[in-house]
């Protein structure tokens, strides 16, 4: 038993007061020998059920285990003896409100079924051997955390974070061509086993798995859980998923996990109306449904619910060692009246449309976990502009340390899919996500929500010729890597498939025997290697001190121009062209005499561009008189192209 975790006596008062973190070592099933015998305890929260009854593999599944009400808010507890173990045998709750009685699945089980099958499975997560202990001990020491930092930046990566997301059914699969009860499947071990060193390869830091909890619809990717505490079966058991994480880790890459605490679906097994009536939901119909989804929005100012899901947040840290979470529609939480019309939703106290039971839920949340894995990743995809996403929780934030800029996102999505002789008109798209880009530590999505739902790959949404596409994406994977703010690419992207992903069919990894797609593939793992290099594109993501325009007024040529600086001052000067046109003789202020050689140029034949490269040395020159002579070298800038730009440090004669 940890130290914090609460003894049995004070496990169910805390757990109505909203403070038990570690409420599945009460809830849920749980195994004891007592006597040189088995003993489990099953207990459930049904505080509307008349009655409540185990049925299983090993009582009845009509008329199973009667439960006795243990405390006046709402638990159920029984025990059962064994003289074999019952790991792997099925079970659900029989609950019974005004008569009418519902079979659900345990809340907290740790394993469950799958496929349209529902039933709960007693587990174990004793037993495995991990080995990830000297990554454990490495992720503490890439943040920045010192006395003399501030409280702000108390939680900010001071390393590269170079995310790959992934929906684990869809990377790969088997070669089985239907998906039959999820037949194509890869097993958790055989995916991590593949997936590591190739993350690896291509230059990524972390995974990013869209949500592994367990969930009936295949359709719903993972984002409309039953089995919050469960990683889903299709892939193995929680054994095997300990493996993949463990995997991971010894290969040197974070996990991170897509978390759904805002809303559940209205399966009949899940927690939809769980002892007859809502419970975990809000009941008021103002803040219930979220009609969209077709789901039931969690009731977080409730203390049960706080503990239920500050708990499982926990839970994937301590039992399965996740290094994140990234925490899904937190915008339809914050807001009452998200995806409301008027007169659907009724105003707080102060007469505005602000959630304050989640405001403080994600408080609590980022308090809470923060205080135990001050080295966690939290990760908020928050649509809307909610203000201090990321800033401290005594500043009066919510706690997160970082957050998706979707503003940025949406911009340059914009702005690529337009004819070049649009974009002059179009140009702060590019020049203003940094007039608000220190407001939050941001993450730079290329996310699974911008290749679906017909808006294209990305390189299928770049303007232009078969050629050009590929041209533009390089120049824009170059504008985003050297952009302030940490990089997140979406499965797929890093070959340039061009079809949209398709949940129920492998990635398009046979397009990697055509040269456009091997070369982006080239690309994308030499941009991702040289971000790691480079620490001027990671030291300073959070401050102006790290960032400084040379030229942003440039909108008749499509270009702009800017410098990323490290701690010590060392300067990269970046060059990116969204025009159709090579520009000779292109000139970039820099900041001393000197020499100069470009590092990185997209237009490189080796990644499938025209070669129009900058090979020689770059002498400054300058013009004007002292003190405000300003020194400049000039380039070959090619056509939709990015070009990266260092100064020698050693003497070239």
């Amino acid at each position: 038993m940890n130290k914090n975790e609460p003894t049995n006596n004070m496990a169910p008062y805390l757990f109505h007061q909203g403070t038990n973190y570690y409420a599945y070592e009460y809830l849920g099933c749980h195994e004891e020998i007592l006597d040189g015998s088995l003993e489990y305890t099953f207990r459930v929260w049904a505080p509307n059920a008349e009655r409540v009854e185990l049925v299983s593999d090993f009582t009845a599944w009509d008329y199973g285990a009667e439960m006795i009400r243990v405390t006046d808010m709402g638990i159920w507890e029984c025990k059962i003896s064994s003289p074999h173990s019952l790991v792997g045998k099925y079970y659900k709750y029989k609950i019974t409100n005004h008569g009418v009685s519902h079979y659900k699945a345990d809340p907290y089980a740790f394993h469950s079924q799958t496929n349209k099958k529902t039933a709960s499975i007693v587990a174990s997560l004793d037993g495995f051997e991990w080995n990830d202990g000297a990554w454990l001990e490495y992720r503490k020491t890439i943040l920045q955390k010192n006395s003399s930092s501030p409280e702000s930046n108390k939680y900010f990566y001071q390393a590269p974070l170079n995310i790959y997301e992934l929906h684990l059914g869809s990377w790969k699969t088997k070669d089985s061509q239907s998906n039959v009860d999820g037949e194509h499947y890869l097993n958790y071990r055989q995916i991590a086993d593949e997936l590591a060193p190739y993350v690896k390869k291509m230059g990524f830091t972390h995974i990013e798995l869209m949500p592994v909890m367990e969930h009936p619809f295949d359709g719903s990717w993972g984002y409309q859980v039953t089995g919050y505490y469960a990683p889903t079966s299709r892939y193995g058991s929680p054994c095997d998923f300990m493996y993949f994480v463990n995997k991971m880790h010894e290969c040197g890459i974070g996990v991170i996990l897509d978390w759904v605490p805002a809303h559940f679906p209205k399966d009949e097994h899940g927690l939809y109306e769980f002892d007859g009536q809502p419970l975990y939901e809000y009941q008021g119909k103002d803040r219930m449904e979220h009609r969209i989804w077709g789901t039931r929005f969690f009731d977080v100012g409730r203390e049960e619910v706080q503990s239920f899901l500050i708990s499982n947040a926990l839970f994937w840290f301590r039992k399965y060692h996740v290094d994140g979470l990234r925490v899904d529609a937190v915008a339809s939480m914050l807001y009452l009246d998200y995806d409301r019309e008027p007169g659907e939703w009724v105003p707080n106290e102060d007469g505005d449309n602000k959630n304050k039971e989640a405001i403080a839920f994600f408080q609590k949340l980022n308090t809470q976990l923060f205080a135990e894995f001050g080295e966690a990743l939290m990760i908020a995809e928050e649509s809307a502009d909610w203000q201090m996403i990321t800033k401290p929780v005594s500043q009066g934030g919510l706690g997160f340390n970082y957050k998706w800029n979707m503003g940025w996102a949406n911009d340059i999505y914009d702005y690529v899919q337009l004819d070049p002789y649009f974009r002059q008109f179009n140009h702060d798209k590019l020049t203003f996500p940094m007039m608000y880009a220190f407001n939050e530590n941001y993450i730079m999505p290329i996310s699974h929500d911008e290749v679906v739902h017909g808006k294209k790959s990305l390189v299928d949404k770049m303007y232009g010729d078969y050629d050009q596409k590929f041209s533009t994406m390089r120049a824009f994977l170059t504008y985003m890597m050297t952009t302030p703010g940490k990089k997140m690419m979406f499965m797929g992207t890093e070959f340039a498939q061009f079809r949209e992903w398709d949940y129920e069919n492998e990635l398009e990894w046979f397009m990697l025997k055509y040269p456009r797609h091997t070369e982006m593939q080239r690309f994308v793992a030499h941009l991702n290697k040289f971000y790691l290099e480079s620490k001027e594109l990671w030291e300073i993501d959070n401050s102006w001190d790290g960032y400084e325009w040379i030229a942003t007024n440039q909108s008749d040529t499509n270009a702009i121009s800017y410098k990323r600086k490290a701690i010590d001052g060392s300067t990269l000067y970046i060059v990116i062209n969204f025009a159709p046109v090579q520009r000779p003789n292109y000139p970039i202020l820099v900041d001393d005499e000197g020499s100069y050689k470009e590092v990185l140029s997209t237009d490189d034949f080796k990644f499938g561009g025209s070669g129009a490269i900058n090979e020689k040395i770059l002498k400054s020159k300058s013009y004007g008189d002292s003190p405000n002579k300003q020194n400049y070298i000039e380039i070959n800038l090619p056509a939709l192209s990015g070009v990266i730009i260092r100064k020698v440090k050693r003497r070239v004669k």
